[in-house]
Parts: C-alpha cells; structure tokens; sequence
C-alpha cells in the first residue's frame, strides 16, 4: 500500500528503504531511516534502543508521527500473528499482485507463506500486462485527487 501512495502521488515507490535501513536514504518516505531503525529496534526488544529511535522520529517527524507510525507497527503486528496463527492464505489475486514485492522484502522465507499457493506463468504473464496500466491509473487519479483537494 506504500508503494501504491508513493506512485500515486506521482513518485517512484522503491522498496528498499523499507525493510533495509541502508537503502532507507533512497526512500521517498520522508525521514525513512529513523522508521525503519524504529521498527528493527522493537523487533530486536532492546528498551534503551526503542527509546532513542523512537525519540529520533520525533525529533524528525514530531509527535503526531511517532503516534501514527506506532500504530501502523501495532496493526501489522497484529495483522500478521493472526494470519500464522489461523494459517491464512494469501487470496489469488493478491498473491499475484504481491509475488515480486514479497519476493523483495524476503516475505516468502516466513514459515506461513506456505499457506499460500504458487503463482502459476499465466498468472505472471497477466500481472505484467496489467502493472503498466494499474500504475497509469493510479497516477491518473492522484492528480486528479490533487486538482479537486481543497488544500491543494
């Protein structure tokens, strides 16, 4: 869902700043290290280190955005030991769609992303006819959300 914002508000949505802290430079996420060193601090459950890199978003970000990004980490966090506890699939269509960016972030090497079949060569051949033309809309309708916004 990131890199679908990212592209349309007309940017390139790279995905190496998100799971890796060394590309988090390239990242059009604004201050996109200081979260991901969030997110590895509370993965790796060291309090003094959660601390500092949570006061680092603030200082970067402020308070609104230390909030916010807190609960994104909550809710993914939830989100994901429900679906390995319960066993849950990926939906066809979203395994398609999600196979390279899954691919990129090592998402298949979880034990739970064998709940989710394999995605067959016509279904890969479909995805890639139809990226360029779900990116051209996305992009499509960024602009014309921006033109009709009244803060704009």
């Amino acid at each position: 869902m990131l890199r679908v914002s990212i592209e349309t508000e007309g940017g390139a949505g790279g995905l190496g700043g998100i799971a890796d802290a060394d590309s988090a430079a390239e990242s059009p996420v604004p201050s996109a290290a200081a979260l991901v060193a969030w997110v590895d601090a509370t993965r790796q459950g060291r309090r003094e280190d959660v601390a500092a890199a949570r006061d680092r978003v603030r200082r970067e970000l402020g308070s609104a955005a230390v909030v916010d990004a807190a609960a994104v980490m909550g809710n993914f966090e939830r989100m994901v030991r429900i679906a390995d506890g319960t066993g849950i699939p990926l939906d066809t269509p979203v395994n398609v769609a999600t196979e390279e960016i899954r691919a990129q972030l090592g998402i298949d090497a979880f034990a739970s992303a064998a709940h989710s079949g394999e995605v067959s060569g016509w279904q890969r051949a479909l995805r890639r006819g139809l990226d360029p033309v779900v990116r051209l809309g996305l992009r499509w309708a960024g602009r014309r959300a921006r033109r009709a916004s009244p803060d704009s």
